[in-house]
């Protein structure tokens, strides 16, 4: 008698292939919200009266600084989500890293922009989600 696995091939090959899904999904919606970075980035680059400067804000930068920060975080967000729709694994943790400082300017551009800075937020977090679950595979430890 074989000893006996846990898992077959069959679970194995789904597993892979929802881990596999759940990247790209992860990586389109990266792509989506580098998108959304570079296009908030170049208004705020380009025309400064399109958004409401807060007073006595702790993030109080220039707004022509704040599109280039969403610039070039769109540019960086949008090529490593293509990586990861194209199958490079590299850009699991990359991805994430580059969502959570996507994040993290969302959350500092609120009061300059607030729906919009409310939705690549909400975006950055689900694409946080979609790669650290293709990345640790359900019902294993963290590596």
């Amino acid at each position: 008698m074989a000893a006996w696995s846990g898992a077959d091939s069959t679970d194995q090959t789904h597993s892979y292939a929802f881990a596999r899904g759940i990247a790209a999904f992860g990586g389109t919606i990266l792509a989506t919200a580098g998108v959304f970075h570079f296009i908030e980035g170049l208004s705020a680059a380009s025309n400064d009266d399109e958004f409401i400067a807060p007073r006595n804000y702790i993030f109080d930068f220039n707004l022509t600084s704040w599109g280039w920060i969403h610039i070039i975080i769109g540019v960086i967000a949008a090529a490593v989500g293509v990586a990861i729709v194209l199958g490079r694994t590299w850009g699991y943790g990359i991805g994430i890293a580059i969502a959570a400082l996507s994040a993290l300017a969302s959350f500092a551009f609120l009061p300059y922009y607030p729906i919009w800075g409310l939705v690549t937020l909400v975006f950055d977090v689900v694409v946080i989600w979609a790669l650290y679950r293709a990345m640790v595979p359900a019902g294993r430890p963290m590596p």
